[in-house]
């Protein structure tokens, strides 16, 4: 079994859903909501695919049209089976720096329901090291279950992230060319600490590079980690297999 922990499998981005969901066969797709809309995507794929569990969360670049009652949606959804955590959310100054203020509170407010409800979380974080990294080492987040998605920092910062018990997700960024610092992550940190993921429909691996990503492609990341590592794949799907179960609270078995 292998799990793509992160992507976005909306409507919006793929003419067929269905077809993309069900190339996955039986291996589990984690889709990750990023604003009011398609939070409520998320929790009907959830309802309809056996495989497909969710993340309900509010983005940091899709803050325009957010409204504190929005945050209703994690709590009134927090309780279903198929609901595994909150995000995706975080902080993006590359973006919008201008708004700095606006997306820590509005990190901070989820990042308080993840804790009243024991939730993982689920963080984009980019060009942000300092803040992200200061408000999860905070007393206040400092137990919460943390996946730091789509990892584009360097190695000390890796190792600072993982000091707070953060696992790193992979994503087909690691199989470009230019992506040095990345692979140098991969190869340095032990494989418990890290998750694989697509973020489909953007970021698809060698040889898809450019084109629409999707869930299957995981495999492709899985196997350029085993390059990285000298290990075979099935370790790789082994060991973030183990990592998604136990980060996202899965009731699934091996």
């Amino acid at each position: 079994m292998i799990i793509d922990t992160h992507s976005h499998i909306f409507k919006e981005y793929y003419k067929n859903v269905d077809e993309v969901i069900n190339k996955m066969k039986n291996n589990i797709i984690i889709v990750c909501g990023t604003n009011y809309n398609n939070n409520k995507e998320v929790i009907k794929l959830c309802n309809k695919y056996n495989n497909v569990y969710g993340t309900l969360g509010f983005h940091p670049n899709e803050l325009e049209d957010f409204e504190y009652e929005h945050l209703k949606i994690i709590e009134e959804n927090i309780n279903n089976p198929k609901i595994v955590g909150i995000g995706e959310i975080g902080l993006d100054y590359h973006w919008n720096d201008n708004n700095k203020d606006f997306q820590k509170e509005i990190f901070e407010k989820q990042l308080d329901l993840a804790k009243k409800y024991k939730k993982t979380v689920v963080i984009h974080s980019r060009d942000a090291f300092e803040d992200t990294y200061n408000i999860l080492s905070s007393n206040k987040y400092r137990n919460l279950k943390v996946i730091l998605h789509c990892y584009s920092y360097d190695l000390e910062k890796a190792q600072k992230f993982i000091n707070l018990g953060i696992m790193l997700g992979i994503s087909g960024i690691v199989t470009f060319t230019s992506a040095k610092q990345l692979r140098e992550v991969v190869k340095k940190i032990d494989l418990k600490h890290l998750l694989i993921e697509t973020d489909s429909p953007y970021l698809a691996p060698v040889p898809f590079r450019g084109k629409k990503n999707e869930p299957l492609y995981v495999k492709l990341i899985a196997q350029k980690i085993a390059e990285i590592k000298n290990i075979s794949v099935e370790d790789v799907y082994l060991a973030t297999t183990s990592n998604a179960i136990h980060k996202f609270d899965l009731k699934i078995d091996l």
